[in-house]
């Protein structure tokens, strides 16, 4: 028989706490205050089980009214903690190991609707060494690239229906590019080859400090020329979802296409689904950057963006604070999803709010991961519309959306590493819960 032991560290009064946590703790409780990044750097590597204090006491999976503490893992935010050692009978239950099996069997199942992405496909040329500045690297391996050229393949990979609206070069790259959506099972009638321009280049690579370093070759390049009257609208109207980026919304006359594109998506039904990928150097300056990605904002249904995203569009100096991403949850949205890297994803919808862990795998390349994050989540809204409106089928989603992520991360390259379905799955099964 397997032997269970729950300690509840809190039981053991404020000083014990403040130095296991290393941090503050309420005089009136004995229990942390806590932010989300520091909690996760103190605990990420131990076994424990966490839960805030209200989230503790609902068993409901409807989405309820937000509020300073459900789902919530922000700065000042009470925390109940357990840690646990050993599994067994009870491994179901609060304060226990446990894997996320009984998510990866809720997940809602894939379905055939259409999910189109728009924007630029790509040439990314990356350091065949981590860690060093582009001026640095002794050599370059061409790879794929484009944010919705890697969503669209995500999609087909987990077993979605996927097309994939842009243009390229008439030239060498172009067709190879086309060529590998076309390999990996996405529609590729929507691309359209320009004879008087070139596909974009860009050379991209991770340096020691951890920050992404971007180079451009593309004034102009033939994702920038899409017209709108090269859209092919027959193909547009069969979208369930239409996915974005901002990219396009940068010069004429991509801009008028995209916009087109959206109404002609919009008008048979679509759900919108904006993903900003921000990339500061194609803008002329920040200003203008946020001009420009607020200028669509309030048109989507869906908005993903990361926690850097929120901090410069917010200009708020933390993007932590669920009050800060609640700014940006207006106009058309139902659903804005704020990515933390490793640490997982939250959630903001009219009804609830609140975070879904990551997963925790051996990272070697974070390139794609927020885009296969993007195909996770979007492959399983197409199957079920509402699920948003269910709390339990969202955090079950968004973990399987984790997982695309974490899996990316594993591998080289973005497209190379998006996962399969059954990989996601696997991985969530094989995980240790956070519940």
């Amino acid at each position: 028989m397997a032997v269970q032991i729950s300690a509840r560290i809190h039981g053991a009064g404020p000083s014990c706490l403040q130095s296991a946590l290393g941090c503050r703790t309420e005089a009136a409780t004995g229990l942390p205050l806590v932010n989300n990044r520091h909690f996760l750097r103190c605990f990420r590597n131990t076994q424990l089980c966490i839960r805030s204090s209200t989230e503790v006491s609902s068993s409901s999976n409807r989405c309820s009214p937000p509020d300073q503490t459900r789902g919530s893992f922000s700065r000042g935010k009470r925390l109940q903690v357990h840690k646990f050692v050993g599994s067994g009978d009870g491994a179901n239950k609060r304060g226990t190991v446990q894997t996320h099996a009984s998510a990866a069997a809720d997940v809602p199942q894939t379905s055939d609707s259409l999910i189109i992405s728009f924007g630029e496909v790509l040439i990314d040329f990356v350091p065949t060494v981590s860690g060093v500045s582009l001026a640095e690297a002794p050599a370059f391996k061409k790879a794929a690239g484009g944010a919705p050229a890697n969503v669209a393949v995500g999609i087909s990979r987990l077993g979605g229906k996927a097309a994939f609206v842009g243009k390229t070069g008439e030239d060498e790259f172009g067709h190879m590019l086309a060529d590998l959506l076309k390999d990996n099972g996405v529609n590729t009638d929507g691309i359209i080859f320009d004879q008087g321009a070139r596909t974009a280049l860009a050379f991209v690579t991770l340096r020691a400090d951890g920050e992404r370093e971007f180079m451009f070759y593309r004034n102009p390049s033939a994702d920038m020329l899409l017209t709108p009257d090269e859209l092919d609208t027959d193909l547009l109207r069969k979208a369930t979802i239409f996915h974005y980026g901002s990219i396009s919304l940068i010069s004429e006359p991509c801009k008028s296409a995209h916009l087109a594109a959206m109404q002609v998506a919009r008008d048979n039904g679509a759900w919108l689904s904006y993903d900003p990928n921000l990339r500061k150097p194609l803008w002329p300056d920040e200003a203008t950057a946020r001009e420009g990605i607020f200028s669509i904002w309030d048109q989507a249904d869906m908005i993903k963006i990361s926690e850097e995203e929120l901090t410069f569009l917010t200009e708020a100096g933390d993007g932590y604070s669920d009050e800060v991403a609640r700014s940006l949850f207006r106009g058309n949205a139902k659903l804005l999803l704020v990515t933390e890297g490793s640490g997982g994803s939250r959630y903001y919808t009219h009804s609830c709010q609140g975070r879904v862990p990551g997963l925790k795998v051996d990272a070697v390349d974070t390139t794609g991961a927020g885009d296969a994050f993007v195909a996770g989540f979007l492959t399983k809204l197409a199957a079920d519309p509402e699920l948003y409106k269910d709390e339990k089928k969202l955090r079950d989603t968004l973990l399987f959306a984790n997982a695309c992520g974490a899996i990316t991360t594993t591998e080289r390259g973005a497209i190379p590493a998006l996962p399969t379905e059954e990989a996601a799955l696997k991985l969530m099964r094989s995980d240790v819960a956070v519940v």
